[in-house]
C-alpha cells in the first residue's frame, strides 16, 4: 500500500488558490446570471418586501383574525419610496445586488471548496465525525436567509417607512441605503444561524459546554428579547415573538447540539482509557 505524500507549504498554497480559483468562478457565473435578470429580481425579490402585499403581511394577518389580535398584526397600508441621487446609482446597485445574488446562489460550492481544502489534514476519526458539514452548513445558512428575507426585512421595512417625527418630514429613501438594509439583514442572517455550527466545533476542542450554555441561558434570553425589540416594527407582544422565537430555538438547539457533542466526546475519552488498561 502506498503512503499518501505529504504535501510542501508551496503545494498547499497551490491547492488553495486551485479552491479559491474554482469558489470565485462559481460567484462570478452566478453573479453574470443575476445581472442578466437584474431587473426581475428587483420588481420580485428585492422590492417585494416594501410592497404591502408581500407574503409575511399576509400571513401576519391570517394570524392576527386567529388569535383575534387583527388590529396589532394587520400592517396599515404604506408606501415605499426609492430614489437614486447619483448618477451611477442604479448601475452599481446592480452590480452589487448581483454579487450578493451570486454568493447566496453559490454558497453551498464554496463552502463545499473550503471543507475540500479544509478535510485532508483532518485524522479519520475527525472526518467520521464532521460529516455531513456541508449538509448542515448550507442548510443553516439559507434557513436564516429566509428569515431575514422573510421575517426581519419586511417588519425593518415597514417600520422604517411608517415611523415619523413630523408630518413634514417625508420618508423617501435612497436605493443604496434600501439594498444595503436588506443585504445586510439577509447575509447576517444567514451567518448568525451558523451558531449551533460555531457552539459543535467549540465544544469539539473544548471550549464550550452545555452545562455553560443552560448556566447563561437567562442572559441569552434577555438578549434575544432586547434584540428582538430593537429589530421589530412595534412594540407589541405579537410581533415580538414572532422574531424572539426562532432565535431562542436556535439558542436551545446549540445547547442539543452541544450536549449530543460532550456526550461522544467523553464516550469515545472513555473507550480509548478502557483499551490503555486491557493493554497495560
Amino acid at each position: 500500500m502506498f503512503e499518501e505524500k505529504e504535501m510542501s507549504f508551496l503545494d498547499h498554497l497551490e491547492e488553495l488558490r486551485w479552491h479559491v480559483v474554482k469558489s470565485v468562478a462559481a460567484i462570478f457565473i452566478c453573479s453574470i446570471v443575476g445581472f442578466v435578470f437584474v431587473e426581475w429580481i428587483y420588481n420580485n425579490i428585492l422590492l417585494a418586501p416594501s410592497r404591502i402585499d408581500f407574503p409575511t403581511f399576509r400571513w401576519m394577518c391570517e394570524l392576527g383574525k386567529l388569535v383575534g389580535a387583527e388590529e396589532s398584526l394587520c400592517a396599515k397600508p404604506f408606501e415605499v419610496v426609492v430614489q437614486n441621487r447619483v448618477m451611477t446609482g442604479q448601475f452599481m446597485m446592480s452590480i452589487t445586488s448581483s454579487f450578493v445574488i451570486g454568493l447566496i446562489v453559490a454558497f453551498p460550492y464554496v463552502f463545499w471548496q473550503i471543507w475540500s481544502f479544509v478535510k485532508p489534514g483532518l485524522y479519520q476519526k475527525e472526518k467520521s465525525s464532521s460529516r455531513g458539514a456541508v449538509t448542515a452548513v448550507t442548510f443553516l445558512f439559507f434557513l436564516g436567509v429566509l428569515f431575514g428575507y422573510y421575517i426581519l426585512s419586511p417588519m425593518t421595512i415597514w417600520f422604517l417607512a411608517t415611523y415619523k417625527i413630523s408630518d413634514q418630514i417625508v420618508n423617501q429613501f435612497d436605493i443604496t441605503s434600501y439594498v444595503s438594509t436588506v443585504v445586510g439583514m439577509v447575509l447576517g442572517c444567514g451567518l448568525l444561524f451558523q451558531f449551533p455550527v460555531a457552539v459543535y466545533f467549540l465544544t469539539k476542542v473544548g471550549m464550550l459546554t452545555p452545562q455553560f450554555m443552560r448556566k447563561f441561558r437567562k442572559h441569552a434570553i434577555v438578549a434575544i428579547i432586547i434584540a428582538s425589540a430593537i429589530i421589530t416594527p412595534s412594540s407589541d407582544p405579537f410581533t415580538l415573538m414572532l422574531v424572539a422565537l426562532p432565535l431562542y430555538f436556535l439558542f436551545e438547539i446549540s445547547i442539543f447540539v452541544s450536549a449530543i457533542e460532550l456526550k461522544r466526546k467523553r464516550k469515545k475519552e472513555e473507550t480509548e482509557l478502557l483499551a490503555d488498561q486491557q493493554t497495560s
